[in-house]
């Protein structure tokens, strides 16, 4: 299969963030994004990648000891990533996604879809998500935070992510969700543990 994505890293380590921190999980970071948020912080997968074929993308990801796979980025959705993802389920590989879900994608091979909304979110990929994770700071509106509560509701984790671990921004994601018990918080452990 020779079809091409344009790949920024791939690498070994332990999911940092939402239901599933702690899992060892693959990551393959796909290049570009066009959101370009101001908080981001893998803004150098925004323009640097290498084109790879989904071969060359199966056999990096299969010298790891792991069949956990999170696809990732950028943004994964601007790219033609459903193939490789199907692809993957058919070698037994689970996956996972994390997307700004800013336009409707197939996600029908997807294991797992973390949905982040940023400057603006499709409601079709809000409704396929099983988790959200909502990046918090002092200049969040949380009245628009309030948009994403039915979803937990749904059967979906809604999770607040204090953005850049910044303790006063944990402080106001605890106060949240101590005042809506269905909420989660999503600390960056990675960034904690100083690991990639």
């Amino acid at each position: 299969m020779n079809s091409m994505l344009k790949v920024n890293e791939i690498f070994y380590s332990l999911q940092g963030e939402g239901p599933y921190t702690g899992i060892a999980a693959v990551f393959l970071r796909l290049a570009g994004c066009s959101m370009n948020c101001s908080f981001c912080d893998t803004r150098y997968a925004f323009s640097h990648g290498r084109d790879m074929t989904y071969n060359d993308i199966l056999k990096e990801l299969e010298q790891y000891p792991c069949r956990n796979v999170i696809i990732t980025g950028g943004e994964p959705t601007e790219q033609n990533f459903a193939p490789l993802a199907r692809l993957l389920k058919q070698r037994g590989w689970t996956v996972h996604m994390e997307s700004n879900g800013a336009q409707n994608a197939d996600v029908s091979d997807i294991d797992f879809l973390v949905v982040s909304p940023k400057k603006h979110v499709n409601k079709e990929m809000l409704a396929k998500a099983h988790a959200i994770k909502i990046v918090v700071g002092q200049d969040t509106d949380l009245e628009e935070l309030k948009t994403y509560f039915p979803y937990a509701s749904a059967g979906t984790a809604v999770c607040l992510q204090p953005q850049s671990n910044q303790q006063e921004n944990i402080d106001l994601c605890v106060k949240i969700i101590k005042q809506n018990p269905f909420l989660r918080l999503s600390l960056q452990t990675h960034k904690l543990a100083h690991i990639k």
